[in-house]
């Protein structure tokens, strides 16, 4: 652990005044009022050992992350089934497209794009009795986390701006691949994404996907090894929208990004890191964060590859 915390120091005071070329998401409100010059770090393993720099402590809105646990719980009650639902292919397409779900008949190309991770909502609207609140106590479980919470502001900002899912969702209904109401699923689908966390809070929740021996302070066992493995194969393949191929190639590491500005990455026995920075490059990860990961895995020579 000291050789990562050494790294990890090193590192961030190197690309702390980095000239950013990034940019705040703005189309969502409440995120264009978070401090661009934010940068944390933080490093949890699997033999439990933690470290972190910077604002690592800060919570923000972990946005797209959260279709991580979203799609965990998801394959914790579907299994195989679930892949009936939402494919496994990277998109290439923008996270918000809607022309691959016409040719594929409302079946989204995977569950980290905004249509598949809807779809994930509805599968879960299905499964539990109250969604929102049930999907909180499943991440204050992996998490032994019971500070755990939406941002009702942020939640009431995503809505306000977000025509372009609501039409996604209306679009898959009319396909047969939604099976409940619209606005519930929605509503959900929002909640999910204001959740808050902080560097350290997600590098400790992410950790089942490094340690095939974790089990929850409930005695609860989150994926069998092999659910792990597909889930850290479409993270490698699909976290990253479509730079998840450039992230592959100069990371190396199953990852999921944000247009928080967050990201985490999963080295499989080893660990798990978040690094959040606010401003975005044009794909919609942060800029930032790519390149301290990008760095991090070239100075510890731990790409899974």
């Amino acid at each position: 652990m000291e050789n990562y915390k050494k790294i990890i120091e090193d590192i961030y005071l190197e690309l702390k005044n980095v000239d950013d070329t990034g940019e705040v998401a703005n189309y969502i409100s409440e995120l264009a009022t978070v401090s661009p010059d934010n940068f944390g770090v933080n490093i949890t393993t699997t033999n439990k050992e933690n470290f972190g720099v910077g604002d690592f402590n800060t919570k923000f809105s972990i946005q797209s992350i959260s279709k991580v646990f979203a799609l965990t719980l998801a394959y914790k009650f579907e299994d195989a089934k679930l892949w009936e639902r939402v494919n496994v292919e990277p998109s290439g397409n923008p996270f918000n497209s809607l022309l691959q779900l016409e040719a594929n008949l409302g079946i989204p190309r995977n569950p980290f794009i905004n249509s598949g991770a809807i779809v994930v909502c509805d599968v879960l609207c299905s499964h539990l009795k109250n969604p929102k609140e049930d999907f909180l106590d499943f991440c204050k479980e992996v998490s032994n986390n019971t500070d755990l919470k939406y941002n009702e502001k942020v939640a009431q900002s995503e809505k306000k701006s977000g025509f372009r899912n609501i039409a996604l969702c209306n679009f898959i209904k009319s396909f047969g691949n939604i099976k409940n109401d619209v606005d519930e699923v929605l509503d959900f689908y929002f909640h999910i994404c204001s959740l808050e966390m902080s560097c350290k809070e997600l590098s400790k929740i992410s950790l089942f996907l490094a340690d095939d021996n974790f089990i929850t302070n409930k005695g609860h066992r989150i994926l069998t090894m092999s659910q792990a493995k597909r889930i850290n194969a479409i993270l490698l393949t699909c976290g990253f929208y479509d730079e998840s191929g450039e992230f592959a190639f100069k990371v190396g590491l199953p990852g999921k990004s944000g247009v928080g500005g967050g990201i985490i990455a999963i080295h499989p026995d080893k660990y798990c890191i978040a690094v959040w920075s606010p401003k975005l490059n044009e794909k919609g990860n942060s800029y930032k964060g790519m390149l301290f990961l990008e760095t991090f895995t070239t100075k510890t020579a731990s790409s899974i590859f």
